[in-house]
């Protein structure tokens, strides 16, 4: 644990602001369980570009099967003073013999923001977006009248004919 907390520490102090610095080491107890739960952050970037802050986010849960996703969404907002809407976690992968997941998350700028970079599945995981609703017959004849073009004529080939 103390070689892991070293790691995690070299990491901090290539680059952060004080904010970063103190959320590299999370450690927050959930109120209201039996058993308390562990957040921690690591591989902390600031990506400018897709207006968001990324982050591998490792779960230690002993005691329990796994932790919830609205869960965690509301632990990070409070420890990244922002709201859990913009807040999108995914992948999470328990340990064999359970008590850690790790996956992914994501905090962005601005609900705006989340909805242009986010691919639709996980907008509509969110309720931020409807899923779309089309046949299974209607989506195999799409594709097979697709696959009679190339290039340009391909798109308007499974697009026109809807």
């Amino acid at each position: 644990k103390a070689e892991q907390r070293r790691h995690t520490e070299g990491v901090v102090r290539r680059g952060g602001t004080k904010e970063e610095v103190e959320a590299e080491e999370i450690e927050r107890n959930l109120e209201g369980e039996a058993d308390s739960v562990t957040i921690r952050t690591r591989k902390f970037l600031t990506n400018r570009l897709l207006q968001r802050r990324q982050m591998v986010v490792d779960v230690i849960h002993p005691g329990r099967a796994n932790v919830s996703k609205k869960e965690l969404r509301e632990k990070l907002a409070k420890v990244y003073k922002t709201e859990d809407e913009n807040i999108f976690v995914f992948g999470f992968q328990t340990q064999f013999g359970g008590g850690k997941s790790t996956g992914f998350g994501l905090i962005y700028d601005s609900l705006d923001a989340a909805k242009k970079f986010e691919p639709k599945h996980r907008l509509v995981r969110h309720g931020l977006a409807e899923a779309q609703k089309t046949a299974r017959k209607q989506r195999k004849e799409r594709k097979n009248r697709a696959k009679k073009f190339r290039g340009t004529k391909k798109a308007k080939a499974s697009s026109a004919k809807k």
